[in-house]
């Protein structure tokens, strides 16, 4: 399968999976107006407090925001955090799908998605410490946003690519790679977080990145 092929693929399966609507999820569509003015906020709140000392009282006088407001597009803080960080996060996968067209090398796929995802993360560090350190993940794993199919759906046709150009060993499946996928990124922002976000994470790339693809390709 062709990149462009990919792109065109991936895009039909985010649609597909995306996911359903629960009470985690804003309870009607959030005016952009609002967003502006809230998800500055509560990402800066959620990364520089623990999860349980953040409130909608605090959200509320931080934002200009009436609590009738926030209320009306979120049911408590717990369902305004991970619809903001579904949102955020989702412009990850849209960039790998973006940077990858035109390329052929699945070797060059992979090492663009990390670095898609690591400057993504540089540039949002809010959204980073809130999702890979603040939230408590058995909540979070318990909603639809938390699965999405996305990054797995383009790992996936990568792979798929990999192995039909002869770079990728035939038995490595997409979720062993997207087991390494994930691993690297959580150790990574790990260590950038406990060590005082000290370095950029696309910095760290090159000190993992062979490693990953002698897994995936024998090389």
């Amino acid at each position: 399968m062709r990149p462009a092929s990919i792109a065109v693929h991936c895009q039909a399966l985010k649609m597909v999976h995306a996911p359903v609507r629960d009470v985690h999820m804003p309870e009607t569509q959030v005016p952009e107006k609002i967003k502006e003015r809230l998800y500055p906020v509560v990402l800066d709140l959620f990364s520089s407090q623990d999860f349980h000392q953040v409130n909608m009282r605090e959200i509320s006088r931080r934002t200009g925001l009436s609590s009738s407001t926030l209320y009306r597009y979120y049911r408590s803080k717990e369902a305004m955090v991970f619809a903001i960080l579904e949102d955020k996060i989702s412009l990850i996968s849209d960039g790998v799908q973006e940077h990858i067209k035109g390329l052929e090398s699945a070797r060059e796929m992979i090492r663009k998605s990390f670095w898609i995802t690591f400057d993504f993360y540089d540039n949002n560090p809010g959204v980073a410490v809130t999702a890979f350190i603040t939230v408590p993940m058995r909540t979070w794993m318990q909603t639809p946003g938390y699965r999405s199919e996305s990054t797995k759906d383009i790992i996936t046709q990568i792979i798929e690519h990999g192995k039909a150009r002869g770079e990728i060993l035939p038995d490595v499946t997409a979720s062993q790679a997207l087991d390494l996928y994930y691993m690297f990124c959580y150790r990574q922002i790990h260590k950038w977080y406990f060590h005082g976000r000290k370095w950029k994470l696309v910095d760290a790339i090159p000190r993992f990145f062979d490693l990953f693809w002698r897994a995936v390709s024998g090389d």
